[in-house]
């Protein structure tokens, strides 16, 4: 038990570092491509931070583990929202008026939708998988294309040399394997010894073990009063994590969803993203009261996760 502790505390640790290099090297490197501050969030902060949550469903789907591949997609993103954002708009309101958020928000949603079929079919097969990852493509090009409109706003220069923005990028994604791999192994071991189900584990620790990355890049942007790169890490990575790990992950090794998460996890991301896409239309910001309540809105969905979790 001390050793499973051990391999979850140091993945955290090593998860969050290695988030940090890969963020700084790819915000620095995107920057010296003109590259918008949306775009950047979408593409190379969204995507860059969700690499944890890639390499943990990996594991899982090929361990045997398939309730924490999919909880840890479908948790991750929940925190994202409730938890990343709530953090973020509690140490500075978000504006939302942001260029372009619209399509973003919508494919959002759209893909949430998706997870809840998924869901409902109860199996991820290969064919699916490789049809989800082609629309990850899709999406990716053309937000490439459309936030060219915006590249000359917000990206700032940066005196980083081109081999040290490299660097951190390859270091940032080697920590990220090596602490996602500790940490799923630990998770997993303490989830049996306890008499958790690993769907509980992979929606919770796992997922927000794997959502520091974000957790990190949203509250520098908060500080930093940069709300596209607060908003576009959570979308980008939101999407993501649907179409780009669950696709890659069932492409690898298919996967089935539990029925329990299909009744209420999933609907619940689905919930909290129609929230969330409701809110970035209708308010000015998102300020330190909503902030606040999507962070009791977390809590509570924790706290009642584990009191489903029979007694041992």
């Amino acid at each position: 038990m001390a050793l499973d502790i051990v391999f979850l505390l140091v993945g955290l640790v090593l998860l969050f570092a290695g988030g940090e290099g890969l963020v700084r090297g790819a915000v620095a490197l995107a920057a010296r491509l003109g590259m918008s501050p949306l775009l950047i969030g979408l593409t190379v902060v969204g995507f860059g931070t969700s690499m944890p949550e890639l390499v943990v469903s990996l594991k899982a789907a090929f361990a045997g583990s398939p309730d924490i591949a999919v909880g840890n997609v479908v948790g991750s993103n929940t925190a994202n929202i409730l938890l990343i954002l709530g953090i973020a708009a509690v140490i500075y309101p978000i504006p939302t008026s942001i260029p372009g958020i619209r399509r973003d928000l919508f494919v959002m949603l759209a893909v949430a939708v998706l997870t809840l079929g998924l869901g409902y079919m109860g199996a991820l097969d290969r064919l699916t998988g490789g049809l989800m990852f082609a629309a990850l493509v899709g999406y990716i090009a053309y937000a490439a294309l459309s936030g060219k409109q915006d590249a000359d706003e917000g990206s700032q220069p940066t005196n980083m040399p081109l081999w040290q923005q490299l660097a951190f990028i390859v270091v940032g994604l080697a920590a990220l394997v090596y602490g996602a791999d500790l940490l799923v192994t630990g998770a997993t071991s303490i989830a049996r010894s306890f008499g958790i189900p690993e769907a509980v584990i992979g929606l919770t620790i796992v997922a927000v073990g794997t959502s520091l990355p974000e957790l990190a890049t949203s509250a520098v942007a908060a500080f930093r009063k940069h709300s596209e790169i607060a908003i576009g890490n959570v979308i980008g990575s939101n999407i993501f994590n649907i179409l780009g790990i669950l696709g890659i992950t069932a492409v690898l090794h298919p996967v089935t969803i539990a029925p329990t998460m299909a009744a209420f996890d999933i609907p619940l991301m689905l919930g909290v993203t129609l929230m969330l896409v409701a809110l970035l239309l209708a308010a000015k910001s998102l300020s330190r009261a909503i902030g606040a309540s999507f962070m009791l809105l977390y809590v509570g969905y924790c706290a009642w996760l584990f009191t489903q979790t029979p007694a041992v």
